[in-house]
């Protein structure tokens, strides 16, 4: 073991800074010669990237801990405080994860202490209520301590600016630099809870901002009568998965009328273990195993899940006797459509409406927004790119009018009162577009079909391959350089036509041998168009071990549905093949 790892240790177990509860977990560690677990904690510090920071819990230089939270809140307070002669207000939420609450009354009382006001709701709430709490306060910034959907040993450290979306350049390198700044914990102030009130520093968030939250999105609801008088037809099935979305999902589906729902009773309770579920992510149709069962036995119509943060839903559907799993892009489509259709028949549709998904999101989507005549725009993997826009388009086209968000990593915003993918109010949307299909004798699914008949039948797949390790990361730095260099050949029969290189910014045609420059942001991430229609998406991910590939198939369904939909998914298990395959051999 290197004898810097084992020289910071044991300044942890020796410094008088550190609790002696901190002090006697890294003694233990260093008593018992726990190389990989010391190797783990104390290699390097913990990271503080352009959104926060995420890692497991535990006492350590790399470890989510009081003091590490101490040191990104002394971050951001050095960065509201620069250059600003009043008191900045900070807002403050969290999850039901494990110390959640112990980190959010940290992070107020290192502002309090740094002379920034803190706000601190009152109980845990979902990260949307955290970006409204922000924008409604009017305050410099939020603080949101949550690890989302990760398993239950990881907790983080979210940081939102002044319009509730989380934080973009410059501010974001700036809070990093003043962060990797902070060598020395000793140096680190913070003052007791009690004293901050006292001091004023540190105010409360009650039900005043809740109660703002959801008497903004209330003007959203699509078909208010139809909730109100034909709300007890659809039987809907809830799990937060342990989370926040308890409460404030109940109250939506109350509030549009929507009252025959039922919870899953082994995971209503908050709790940071998660002790029903592997992952806690609704994406995942294990972590949905609990509402789906629920919603079998009961004769429901659909089950309905929030992770953590309640930032994510997942869907599942009782269809023609069998249950039925909606990915994201299914979802989003479903929800999209219903909404421009609904608006546009009830002569509601704002004008220069607009819709914002990422890249990697169908573009089934795109057409629905051209046929009711909605703008769209594309941005970057990320919920904070789909804000970023949003922003950009407030501050330089107020005229146009933000109608809806989405990414395939099932995340929806259908307001603009939030600015970080929420899943309350969707919630309450997607529960009302089941009842408005079911008044027509159709689910979800029927729903799907009637829009692929219309737009052409779409089939998307994602394609994760793992590389762990120093060996991992240029495994799949390989396989980038793979497809950059041989970005015009042929895959599984079909030509590229175009080529979208977002690290050099452009765009290439090949058929027209010609280059034209790409407007977003620089990132690793390769697109290929082909002539069948076609489109792939490949990145590294951000946060693990892997690269994405991101497979869009589209096929004409004209009056034969099902011959549509197995000839997409063929091509798709062909390409997914062909993709695995080659990274390997790379």
């Amino acid at each position: 073991m290197e004898q810097r790892i084992i020289e910071r240790a044991q300044s942890w177990a020796t410094n008088p800074y550190f609790s002696k509860e901190a002090q006697a977990e890294i003694k233990q560690l260093l008593d018992s010669s726990d190389e990989n677990e010391l190797t783990e904690r104390f290699y390097k510090d913990l990271e503080f990237g352009t959104g926060g920071m995420r890692s497991v819990i535990g006492m350590g230089d790399n470890r989510i801990n009081i003091y590490t939270i101490r040191r990104a809140t002394t971050a951001l307070a050095m960065e509201l405080l620069s250059g600003k002669s009043e008191r900045p207000k900070v807002a403050i939420g969290y999850d039901s994860r494990r110390f959640s609450f112990e980190f959010a009354r940290e992070v107020a009382m290192t502002l309090a202490a740094n002379q920034v006001e803190a706000y601190l709701f009152d109980r845990l709430n979902p990260v949307a209520l955290l970006s409204f709490a922000v924008r409604h306060l009017k305050a410099d910034a939020g603080v949101m301590v949550t690890a989302s959907h990760n398993p239950p040993e990881y907790n983080g450290y979210k940081v939102y600016w002044s319009d509730g979306c989380q934080v973009t350049a410059p501010n974001d390198q700036n809070i990093i630099n003043h962060y990797n700044s902070l060598n020395d914990f000793s140096k680190l102030t913070t003052i007791e809870f009690e004293q901050g009130k006292k001091d004023g520093l540190i105010k409360i968030i009650g039900n005043e901002v809740v109660d703002a939250y959801f008497e903004a999105v209330n003007p959203y609801i699509i078909n208010r009568q139809l909730g109100q008088e034909q709300g007890k037809n659809i039987n809907i099935c809830y799990s937060p998965i342990h989370g926040t979305g308890l409460i404030p999902c109940l109250r939506v589906l109350e509030s549009m009328g929507l009252t025959n729902y039922q919870v899953v009773k082994e995971q209503e309770a908050p709790d940071g273990n998660f002790p029903t579920v592997t992952s806690p992510n609704p994406e995942n149709p294990q972590a949905m195993k609990m509402v789906v069962e629920l919603m079998e036995s009961c004769g429901g119509d659909i089950a309905l899940a929030t992770d953590p943060d309640c930032d994510r839903i997942g869907v599942a559907l009782r269809h023609q006797g069998q249950t039925h799993y909606l990915n994201g892009n299914q979802i989003g489509t479903l929800m999209f459509h219903y909404v421009a259709l609904n608006l546009t028949e009830q002569s509601r549709l704002p004008e220069n409406s607009y819709l914002v998904k990422t890249i990697v999101t169908t573009e089934l989507m795109a057409d629905v927004a051209k046929h009711f005549h909605i703008g769209v725009e594309n941005t970057l993997t990320g919920f904070k790119w789909i804000c970023g826009k949003v922003r950009e388009h407030e501050q330089n086209s107020p005229e146009k009018n933000f109608l809806f968000g989405t990414e395939e990593s099932f995340g929806y915003l259908n307001h603009g009162h939030v600015r970080d993918k929420d899943a309350v109010a969707p919630l309450g949307l997607i529960a009302e577009m089941a009842l408005w299909y079911k008044e027509q004798d159709k689910t979800l699914l029927d729903g799907l079909d009637d829009i692929h008949r219309q737009f052409g039948f779409a089939y998307e797949d994602l394609l994760c391959l793992n590389y762990h390790g120093k060996d991992g990361a240029e495994k799949i730095k390989r396989i980038m350089e793979y497809f950059r260099k041989n970005s015009g050949e042929e895959i599984c029969g079909q030509q590229v036509v175009k080529v979208e290189d977002y690290q050099t910014q452009k765009v290439s045609y090949l058929l027209e041998q010609r280059e034209d420059p790409l407007l977003l942001p620089v990132s690793n991430v390769l697109g290929f168009t082909f002539d069948s229609g076609m489109k792939l998406y490949l990145r590294p991910s951000g946060t693990e071990p892997k690269i994405k590939f991101y497979l869009m198939v589209r096929e004409q369904a004209g009056g034969d549905l099902a011959r549509a939909k197995e000839a997409a998914q063929q091509r798709a298990e062909q390409v997914v093949d062909y993709l695995t395959t080659r990274s390997n051999q790379v």
